[in-house]
């Protein structure tokens, strides 16, 4: 049998170390499946093709492979509604720079253009998601087409598109695959009178503070041995947080909505603030340009000053930015504002993160319980992915960081329904790991489907579901703006039960006593496990620094409450939440 170009894309994706597709079998894309069956899976070279639900699913389990390896990914959709189902994955890993190769095949050739059945332009309409787009029309141009899709993604971080129109995935191949070498990572070393500049600036300052990202990634010592050379604590962001906050005896936690302890006090309260390999979004949470020297260290020169007013922005990778300057920066000695906000950090972890965490009898169980005793139970490395809302809230405040887990969320796209696709890919790639999620019922509900993935695939992911019938952190947005909730609160379901109908494990928890013994039995069972914890649905969220105005909101969303009828639920509230202000 003559190699199609179906066959030949195949082996362009084996020769680049792709050992898996996640997407779902259709007509025009029954070539390209064909191929992957013909390579008797990853087991024997080839590629495995791993069967989800939803496309959408397929793109988010591609991304958080692409994330935790490093390497290129495979998502892949039919025709028309087929492909438009991964557009929202895709969303999240381009902005996750996450390197994913979507394969979008479409209708005859013949026929676009004529508004043929299930027609679309998936080379258009994934513009805003992608590095690089390109409908295949030839077998002489597709190895070509595939090539520069795969380097876009890789190269870039990001992803790529090939549109691939069934008529074309048949014909006979034609030209020699390209040969799919990379080169190693190189260094991003700052311009010398950049360095000196912020070196200058560094020594004329009394305090300092930083504030890191995800871009401090592989730079942990170097950042920690900086802050002690200048007396710095150290803040984080959400993507920050599982490189720079261990082994950190500065650490003074997270700023933001989800954040907690002293960071937004540190990066405030300083002369001068370092911003290493963060493109934080919030511009609310960060310092006022005209009242702080701000420095800005990143890989990306289109991140330099964007989200604040920088005075001196340095092009660079973050270590070698902190080797440059160790040896211009005089060592500061006068560290009273290091151990004040650290003082202050442990005060508030006490206060906040720390306030609900030994309630081992109430009943809905407190999420911050649950949260803390899974940080207790999850593996020293296991990977733990967490759905957009409240997920965020609890994985951010109460999962530690130890330089070998790793923590997956749609931290940029802020998608719902990420938890347990992101997991399916997590698993996928390391299949001896732990993989547990932190799901919250609404997105849960949005993806369910994917629950049949895990149990067909038999993937071992411990799905940690945090039931509390409510759309927790819309909420909580809709207080601090004023507003009495409304449109948030879904019916129970019993999450066990569908659960044990797949053929997962599976035990709902109301008790809190029982909540170590369920935990601990599904973490040790061999395949998918899934606990569905009934936790508080009034238990809120709110950020260390609380603003007047968010104070006013809620307190306005509270009467508004009680004078719609909802007295009881206004007090529960307030009776649920009112340690969680710093200082009460």
């Amino acid at each position: 049998m003559a190699q199609t170009v179906a066959d030949q894309l195949i082996a362009q994706l084996v020769d680049a170390g792709v050992r898996r597709i996640y997407g779902i079998v259709g007509d025009s894309l029954n070539p390209v499946v064909d191929a992957v069956r013909r390579t008797g899976g990853a087991a024997k070279g080839g590629i495995d093709w791993v069967h989800v639900r939803n496309e959408e699913a397929a793109a988010f389990a591609a991304g958080a492979e692409a994330q935790l390896t490093g390497r290129l990914a495979v998502c892949a959709g039919s025709c028309g509604p087929g492909n438009l189902h991964l557009i929202n994955g895709l969303f999240d890993a381009h902005r996750s720079g996450a390197p994913v190769l979507a394969i979008a095949s479409h209708i005859p050739t013949g026929q676009i253009g004529s508004g043929f059945f299930q027609e679309t332009h998936p080379d258009r309409l994934f513009t805003e998601c992608s590095h690089y787009r390109e409908l295949v029309s030839s077998a002489e141009q597709s190895p070509k087409v595939v090539n520069a899709a795969m380097r876009h993604a890789v190269a870039l971080g990001g992803v790529s598109v090939v549109t691939l129109p069934g008529d074309v995935a048949e014909l006979d191949a034609e030209g020699a695959i390209p040969r799919f070498v990379l080169p190693g990572r190189p260094t991003v070393v700052p311009a010398a009178d950049d360095v000196r500049a912020l070196a200058d600036a560094i020594n004329r300052a009394g305090t300092v503070a930083i504030f890191a990202g995800a871009g401090v990634a592989g730079a942990h010592d170097a950042v920690i041995a900086f802050a002690d050379r200048v007396a710095a604590p150290v803040g984080h962001s959400l993507r920050g947080k599982e490189w720079i906050q261990y082994d950190n005896p500065f650490d003074v936690g997270m700023t933001g909505l989800l954040g907690y302890g002293a960071a937004h006090a540190g990066i405030h309260d300083a002369d001068l603030v370092l911003l290493l390999g963060t493109d934080f979004p919030y511009e609310q949470f960060l310092p006022d340009g005209d009242k702080v020297i701000i420095a800005q260290v990143d890989t990306d020169p289109s991140h330099l000053g964007r989200r604040a007013s920088v005075t001196h922005p340095v092009h660079g990778d973050v270590a070698a930015t902190l080797t440059a300057l160790t040896d211009l920066v005089t060592k500061k000695t006068n560290r009273t504002f290091l151990e004040r906000t650290l003082k202050k950090h442990d005060k508030l972890l006490s206060s906040v993160v720390g306030t609900y965490t030994d309630v081992d009898h109430g009943r809905p169980i407190h999420p911050e319980f649950a949260a803390a005793m899974l940080d207790e139970l999850v593996a020293d490395d296991a990977i733990v992915t967490a759905d957009t809302g409240m997920g965020n809230v609890w994985q951010a405040r109460y999962l530690t960081p130890n330089g070998r887990r790793r923590l997956i969320g749609s931290y940029l796209h802020g998608s719902m329904a990420n938890a347990v696709p992101q997991a399916i890919g997590a698993q996928s790639a390391y299949p001896d790991r732990q993989v547990v999620t932190i799901s919250g019922d609404g997105g849960l509900a949005m993806l369910l489907g994917e629950l049949i993935t895990i149990a067909a695939q038999q993937l071992p992911v411990k799905v940690v579901v945090f039931n509390n019938s409510t759309l927790g952190l819309v909420k909580l947005e809709m207080f601090v703006d004023g507003y009495p909730d409304f449109g948030v609160d879904v019916p129970a379901v019993d999450y066990a039960a569908v659960a044990t109908a797949l053929g997962f494990h599976a035990v709902r928890v109301e008790d809190p006593a029982a909540l170590r013994s369920a935990l601990t039995a599904a973490f040790a069972h061999d395949g998918p496990a899934l606990v569905d914890i009934v936790t508080e649905p009034l238990a809120l969220s709110l950020p260390p620094n609380v603003t007047a105005k968010q104070v006013k909101g809620f307190a306005l969303a509270l009467s508004k409450t009680v004078l719609n009828g909802g007295v009881g639920e206004a007090v529960q509230m307030a009776r649920s939440n009112i340690r969680h202000l710093p200082g009460l």
